[in-house]
């Protein structure tokens, strides 16, 4: 049985037993003893783990910090995207999902008039060279 290495519920690094896919069919249950007493088991088809066979609760520590990482990570993203948010901006978000697709093409030609629309500024004036004969 070779060796492979996984960090547990608890943050530490524990070396897991890989047992090939045949002996697990052949010895099931003496695998799953030493699984059921804290060890996991890398359940490998040609030297390529495919499983990992462990206890009920470390599953369930395992998947409950996950959850509660994803909850922490919303939580925390939500606050960044509210303090990047002005209030002119929420409205304005706001107004765009209640807008009808007929209401929504009107704002976008509006847009790209106004971005199209020359400056108000008066252009400037180039200096002209005369050719000397």
């Amino acid at each position: 049985m070779s060796k492979l290495t996984y960090r547990n519920s608890q943050g530490e690094l524990v070396d897991m037993a890989a047992v090939a896919a045949t002996k697990v069919k052949n010895e099931f249950g003496a695998i799953l003893e030493k699984a059921a007493h804290g060890s996991a088991v890398a359940i490998t088809r040609h030297d390529v783990p495919k499983a990992v066979l462990l206890t009920y609760e470390e599953f369930v520590s395992l998947v409950k910090d996950r959850a509660l990482q994803l909850d922490e990570l919303s939580t925390e993203f939500d606050a960044l995207l509210m303090g990047m948010q002005t209030a002119k901006a929420r409205q304005g978000m706001a107004d765009a999902f209640k807008a009808s697709p007929s209401q929504l093409g009107r704002a976008a030609v509006a847009a790209v008039r106004k971005a199209r629309r020359p400056s108000s500024k008066p252009p400037r004036r180039t200096s002209r060279t005369r050719s000397v004969k």
